[in-house]
């Protein structure tokens, strides 16, 4: 299958946003229009994002100003996932990070460290290996960009899809990560570059 990966740029701001309003979460209502913002520099507990409205705006300010960062899929120029790969530490303070963080150290947060911390691919295009693909776009670009190491959170026990969205353990393990420690509910994953 023939996937395009492009790093989110405020030229895909259109799409970023069609996206998420449209293909994301059309089979979970409960996540409509959540355009990734827990996982951003700037999204921070104070930050009510109740509202789509709220959410929406903040995305278009977010991804102008690139504090949130990743990489879109498209398959016949049309959109079809996303990963959300951001400098861990950039996201020290976000609503996200406080969230999957229990007990990971935020030592060494100078040293460059790349953090996924999201994926989501259309309903009807999962199971296609899109998220790998991405995986190895942020792999590819943060070796380019001059980072030590990437870093994942995915979660120990077995979720339903939408709550795995940090992505299952074997797709990192498949790309060279290995566990360096863990939460109550989550693993730290480190692939060294």
């Amino acid at each position: 299958m023939d996937i395009q990966i492009f790093r989110l740029t405020p030229e895909r701001l259109d799409d970023y946003l069609y996206f998420f309003e449209n293909v994301a979460h059309t089979d979970n209502k409960e996540w409509d229009r959540c355009y990734c913002l827990n996982y951003c520099s700037d999204a921070n507990t104070s930050v009510d994002f109740q509202s789509p409205d709220v959410r929406r705006k903040y995305a278009v300010k977010y991804v102008n100003s690139g504090k949130i960062q990743g990489y879109l899929a498209y398959h016949d120029n049309n959109i079809v996932g996303w990963c959300n790969a951001n400098r861990k530490s950039d996201c020290m303070q976000c609503g996200g990070w406080k969230y999957i963080s229990e007990n990971i150290s935020s030592n060494n947060i100078d040293e460059k460290i790349k953090s996924i911390f999201c994926f989501t691919v259309a309903p009807n295009m999962r199971g296609n290996g899109i998220a790998e693909k991405l995986l190895l776009r942020v792999c590819e670009d943060a070796i380019q960009d001059g980072y030590n190491c990437i870093e994942s959170y995915p979660n120990k026990v077995e979720s339903d899809m939408y709550y795995n969205y940090a992505g299952p353990m074997p797709l990192y393990q498949k790309l060279g990560f290995t566990i360096v420690g863990e939460t109550e509910q989550r693993y730290i994953m480190q692939k060294n570059l």
